[in-house]
């Protein structure tokens, strides 16, 4: 029998309380998607990528990719201030 530990969700209190991890993958020539992962540490709770969360390109280079993807996290971190998915 397997052990369940409740951990409660926690808004976060500020712009640490997130990870955001922005990297690229490239599909085809010159086609380059923003890779996104955002992270509340508060209590773990993965942000983005979520079930039908939209592609984050394509660009043309890979810096444009990582540069969306970067501000797109903090797209979600903001939102998460005003309106915590708890």
């Amino acid at each position: 029998m397997s052990k369940s530990i409740f951990i409660p969700s926690l808004p976060a209190a500020s712009g640490e309380d997130f990870q955001i991890t922005a990297t690229s993958k490239l599909a085809g020539y010159k086609r380059f998607f923003g890779v996104l992962k955002v992270v509340r540490t508060t209590d773990g709770r993965v942000l983005f990528p979520f079930d039908g969360a939209p592609e984050l390109g394509p660009y043309p280079t890979k810096l444009e990719a990582v540069a969306a993807a970067q501000v797109y996290g903090e797209h979600i971190v903001t939102s998460d201030f005003a309106r915590p998915e708890l």
